[in-house]
């Protein structure tokens, strides 16, 4: 039963009835709808603003993650960064001086990548600048992986070079010697055996009995194997490359001949006395670059310290020659 509500008027000193104009009361209703919207705007708008949606929260929740995981792996990539200059730089130092190659510039390396502290600051970073730095990182460090498998392709190389120069450089005796008393005549100036003055003499001269075989002092190959009625008689000449020969003179008979590969320790002839000598022995030498120098220096090979000084002081004793 709907309210009836009264009033007192005070002209009539009487109690009426209450009568509404439909005016008022439309008036009214559209006041508090007002009120509601306005009330509800204001609501919502704090709400979006304090409180998360179910959706907001789970973006919020995959950024966090996302964040996470960036950081894990710009730790990790840091690291196999900082592993990786390691390398560059023990490739550098070490690998690359041991074999005498030139090192590798860093600007080389880095290649178009732009440096690591104007790569990532993640905090003032949109989820695409994220991606493009971590790019741009991961681009570098591929850079320097590719540049890095090249230069240890080039060091293989360069290790098979060296151990094939290795081989190569004279470094043994001609003749066996392991008393050291086979040493006739050392390098520099000598008494010629047949003029008896005194004359230069550019190798080594081991007195052997004939037939002692004579062995190749490096890898090389033959450049001449020939005979002089005067001079080195039957003689031999290794090129070792590398800039290295050696002659092998006076032979009683040559093995080799003039175009074949030999190995350290090949046999290439047997000692004689052919051409200018006055008895059986090798007269050797050791040409680098073109130069003559002492193969005393070159036995490395074959002989301990304590040898080599017992050998150097027999080599620098100024006796005769025998050729």
């Amino acid at each position: 039963m709907k309210k009836v509500k009264y009033f007192y008027n005070t002209q009539t000193l009487k109690y009426e009835k209450l009568v509404v104009s439909l005016r008022v009361k439309l008036l009214r209703i559209l006041g508090f709808v007002s009120a509601a919207i306005v009330t509800g705007f204001i609501f919502l708008s704090v709400s979006y603003r304090v409180l998360d949606s179910p959706k907001e929260k789970r973006l919020r929740r995959e950024l966090e993650v996302m964040n996470e995981k960036y950081e894990a792996m710009e730790d990790r990539m840091n690291e196999v960064k900082s592993q990786l200059g390691e390398l560059e730089h023990r490739d550098n130092e070490i690998y690359r001086v041991i074999f005498e190659a030139s090192p590798i510039p860093d600007s080389t390396r880095a290649g178009s990548a732009e440096k690591e502290e104007e790569l990532i600051q993640l905090q003032s970073f949109s989820s695409s600048e994220i991606i493009a730095s971590t790019g741009a990182l991961l681009q570098e460090l591929l850079h320097r992986i590719s540049i890095q498998a090249k230069s240890y392709e080039k060091i293989d190389d360069l290790v098979k070079n060296k151990q094939k120069m290795l081989a190569s450089i004279p470094a043994i005796q001609p003749v066996a010697n392991k008393d050291l008393k086979r040493i006739a005549s050392g390098f520099g100036y000598r008494i010629d055996p047949i003029y008896k003055t005194v004359k230069y003499h550019s190798g080594l001269d081991f007195a052997a009995p004939a037939g002692t075989p004579i062995y190749a002092t490096g890898d090389g190959v033959v450049e001449d194997a020939s005979l002089s009625d005067v001079g080195y008689g039957n003689h031999v000449t290794i090129n070792h490359g590398y800039g290295y020969k050696t002659l092998y003179g006076h032979m009683l008979k040559m093995k080799v001949s003039t175009g074949m590969t030999v190995k350290r320790g090949d046999v290439v002839g047997w000692v004689g006395s052919t051409g200018k000598s006055t008895g059986p022995h090798c007269h050797y030498e050791v040409v680098k670059n073109g130069e003559k120098v002492d193969p005393v220096y070159f036995f490395f090979n074959d002989l301990s310290p304590e040898e080599f000084d017992r050998m150097l002081k027999i080599a620098r004793s100024g006796n005769q020659s025998f050729d």
